[in-house]
């Protein structure tokens, strides 16, 4: 059959296998063990109990926007409309829709890599020509962007995809350095697709990561995604949104009608009761710190690993000494040593010779997954 083939996650390769093995610790995925806050859990079935199962506005329902709205605004250096906030059925879902509306078939798109695959395959689905911008490894297993290299490629780009906080590395770009690349796309009148979904999880003191929302205009050519996911510990939510120019929001609107015709109204109800609950966030962020702690206690030192603490995200980004191939060792570490990481291929060629660990997780499978991870190494790299 002539379908559309897109490469397969190694990520669920490794988790596949995980699943079919005895007693393996999960840290591959990019998900908390933590519960997503009862305030959201218990909007959902009262909306349920309301009856609130009919077709939604497809902009998503007022009281979510307007909630958004406020949210953004107080923790942003500039407010930000109501009228420019699009609803949508998860973070993936706006990347989808912000692709829709700017990228048409041989367009070149840029974006920095490592990063999450699933982003330049929905690039490549639209009919984009992607060309990824390697961050920079530095000796101390930190990230820097090159913003010279970028300002060449981006010439006669339509778009640069810009994660950050980003995922797996960690990488979290200044303010100098967004608008850095904000002035590089408007100088190439390129679009900025902005995919923020960590911009909670910092740990450097700061309430949020640094934003496109702190620097752009209401007019640039800027689309900033987000999600409930990560957050508000709300993954299988699927609830997400969008922040697009102003007096573009109608054209959004009709992508996502027929893209998937809004998110059902009792999770947006559960998603309104999640922004008020800004207690959640903090217990989550703290609960990563934690993590972060644990991961850097068992990393830091070892022999052969090259690792620096993530300025944010909650991933713990490493680089093997001697590595050539981090799917084969991934798997290794699932069937010989019980634990479950993703491998650095799995976020594009710049990340092979490295693994990510998601530290999203309680203290007590942290301390047992990261012990097995360094017996793993050992074993397997003589570190």
């Amino acid at each position: 059959m002539d379908l559309t083939v897109i490469p397969g996650s190694r990520i669920v390769e490794v988790a596949r296998l995980a699943f079919a093995t005895p007693d393996v610790d999960f840290l591959c995925f990019g998900e908390s063990d933590q519960p997503s806050p009862a305030a959201a859990r218990d909007a959902a079935v009262q909306a349920l109990m309301d009856g609130e199962t009919r077709y939604p506005d497809v902009r998503g329902l007022p009281a979510l926007r307007t909630a958004l709205s406020g949210y953004l605004s107080g923790l942003h250096a500039k407010p930000v409309a109501e009228s420019r906030i699009q609803v949508t059925a998860s973070g993936m879902a706006a990347l989808s829709v912000a692709m829709s509306a700017v990228i048409r078939a041989g367009h070149r798109v840029v974006m920095h890599s490592p990063t999450w695959p699933n982003i330049a395959n929905a690039a490549r689905l639209h009919g984009a020509i992607v060309e990824q911008i390697d961050l920079d490894a530095q000796p101390d297993g930190g990230f820097r962007l090159d913003l010279d290299r970028l300002d060449t490629m981006m010439e006669g780009a339509r778009v640069f995809i810009l994660n950050s906080p980003g995922n797996p590395t960690g990488w979290t770009a200044t303010e100098a350095e967004l608008r850095a690349i904000r002035d590089i796309a408007r100088r190439h009148g390129a679009w900025l697709i902005a995919d923020e979904v960590y911009s909670r999880l910092v740990y450097d003191g700061r309430t949020a990561a640094p934003s496109m929302l702190d620097i752009a205009e209401p007019h640039d050519r800027i689309i900033v995604c987000n999600s409930f996911s990560k957050t508000w510990v709300m993954t299988g939510w699927r609830l997400g949104w969008l922040v697009v120019p102003e007096g573009t929001s109608e054209q959004f609107v009709d992508i996502v009608e027929v893209t998937h015709s809004g998110v059902a109204p009792f999770i947006q109800r559960a998603g309104v009761a999640a922004v008020g609950d800004t207690g959640t966030m903090e217990r989550f962020r703290a609960h990563c710190a934690t993590g972060r702690a644990l991961a850097t206690e068992a990393l830091v030192g070892l022999n052969g690993v090259r690792y620096r603490p993530p300025v944010g995200a909650f991933y713990a980004f490493l680089a093997v000494d001697g590595l050539r191939d981090s799917l084969d060792l991934a798997k290794k570490l699932v069937t010989r040593h019980g634990v479950a990481v993703a491998p650095g291929v799995a976020f594009g060629s710049a990340g092979e010779g490295w693994l990510r660990v998601c530290f999203a997780q309680s203290a007590p499978l942290m301390e047992r997954a990261m012990q097995r991870l360094r017996d793993g190494l050992r074993a397997e790299m003589g570190s």
